[in-house]
């Protein structure tokens, strides 16, 4: 295990060193959507590489990624020379539809071209060799080097634009600079790990170190430990529940960074209790009332319509859909849950063993591969069988719910509402 997930570990570790200082820079700006301008220009390139008879995966498409993206570096410095009314927001966006909608007319033209970019844009953190990380790493140390030795005309621009243009600074010039160093990062990173994932090692350390810390190298310091942790715990969970790296490793910062915000929410909302006594809560009952008056309310008109919270609820608490069967129904609905979860697990051990077979781990004879064909396609009815029972044993669960449990929530969320208002009312 330590063998197969130590080479993707290193990776991300190489990713978050330079993205969480970039991300920095780029929260600062305000520009936070530029990577994937700029990955979407790399992949623009990549296909024109691609029509021109070149690998995904050759030198030829790399640089002509890099010089595209450069293209767009340049574009993004001089969209700041004008003094004109228009968010960076929004040229980020325009460069990032056109380049997307030719490199669509471009891949109309090339053979496969789709499959190729999309194995662009997804990337696949697990096959990354040693090598490819100790270039990336190599190629990130040298950027990190340049970074330091003109941080302070960045910072300073990135921090404090005005304030630099009055006090002299080229400020098209180091934009260039920054936008091209940071266009090699992105096209370097995205052949690495995919689009989702840099965005991800780009901004959420980034937000969750401003959120936490006032100064620069305090919110490197955060970024880096939250990459790191995000990183270990999210190829953990790849590797335990079989899960794809990447997405893994996005939702345990999306799960990091929720628990800070709540976190520093109960905070404000402790020291504001403190400081006006309860009338802060009343925004808390307002919203609170709300989503449980929606819940209660749909479940009220729509009970046939899907009610994922109460799935999610009966899930982790079965009781909560038996307390509305009567004793046959509950028995039936023990048993199919039962079968479900026999089922998924012996589908999972024969699975395992098709896919052992077919990539030569084991070896089994052609009658027994079809056998074991028929099986698995015999226990995929009876565990598909289960789940309607369950459904159907749900659905009317759902029926008896619409006003036990529908109509008190209804009335709970508007108590709920009526009670903030009546606290958050203008004091005479």
């Amino acid at each position: 295990m330590l063998d197969l997930l130590a080479v993707p570990f290193l990776a991300c570790l190489v990713l978050t060193g330079i993205h969480v200082y970039l991300g920095l820079h780029v929260l600062a700006r305000g520009v936070i959507f530029v990577d994937l301008a700029l990955a979407q220009i790399a992949a623009l390139g990549i296909s024109v590489a691609v029509l021109a008879g070149h690998p995904i995966q050759s030198d030829p498409a790399y640089w002509y990624a890099l010089a595209f993206t450069i293209g767009g570096a340049a574009v993004f410095a001089l969209s700041r020379l004008h003094a004109a009314p228009v968010p960076a927001e929004a040229v980020i966006g325009i460069v990032y539809a056109v380049s997307a909608a030719v490199a669509v007319l471009v891949v109309d033209r090339a053979p496969q071209g789709s499959e190729h970019i999309k194995q662009l844009l997804v990337g696949s953190i697990l096959t990354v060799t040693p090598r490819e990380v100790a270039t990336v790493a190599l190629l990130y140390a040298a950027l990190g080097v340049i970074h330091w030795l003109i941080r302070r005309p960045l910072l300073d621009i990135s921090l404090d634009p005005a304030g630099a243009r009055a006090r002299g600074r080229a400020v098209a010039v180091w934009d260039f600079v920054f936008y091209t160093s940071f266009g090699l990062v992105v096209t370097s990173s995205v052949r690495l790990a995919g689009v989702l994932l840099v965005f991800s090692y780009l901004i959420i350390p980034a937000v969750v170190g401003a959120l936490l810390a006032r100064g620069v190298l305090s919110r490197l310091v955060i970024g880096w430990s939250l990459g790191l942790i995000a990183s270990a715990f999210g190829i953990l969970a790849a590797w335990t529940w079989d899960l794809p790296t990447g997405a893994a490793i996005v939702t345990t910062f999306g799960v990091i960074l929720a628990a800070v915000a709540i976190v520093l929410g109960v905070v404000v909302l402790r020291r504001r209790v403190l400081e006006h006594g309860v009338r802060a809560l009343a925004g808390v009952l307002i919203t609170s009332g709300a989503v449980i008056a929606l819940a209660g309310g749909s479940l009220l008109a729509f009970p046939a319509m899907d009610q994922p919270w109460l799935a999610a609820v009966e899930h982790a608490v079965p009781g909560a859909a038996l307390a509305f069967l009567d004793h046959e129904e509950r028995e039936e609905y023990a048993e199919s849950r039962e079968g479900v979860a026999e089922g998924e697990a012996e589908l999972a051990r024969v699975t395992q063993m098709r896919d052992d077979v077919q990539w030569g781990r084991r070896v089994m004879s052609a009658d027994m591969q079809e056998r074991l064909r028929q099986y698995i396609a015999g226990r995929q009815e009876m565990v598909t069988g289960d789940r309607l029972v369950l459904r159907a044993l749900r659905q009317k669960a759902r029926q008896r719910q619409r006003y036990g449990l529908g109509l008190p929530l209804t009335f709970c969320g508007l108590g709920a509402i009526g009670a903030g208002l009546w606290l958050g009312r203008p004091r005479s």
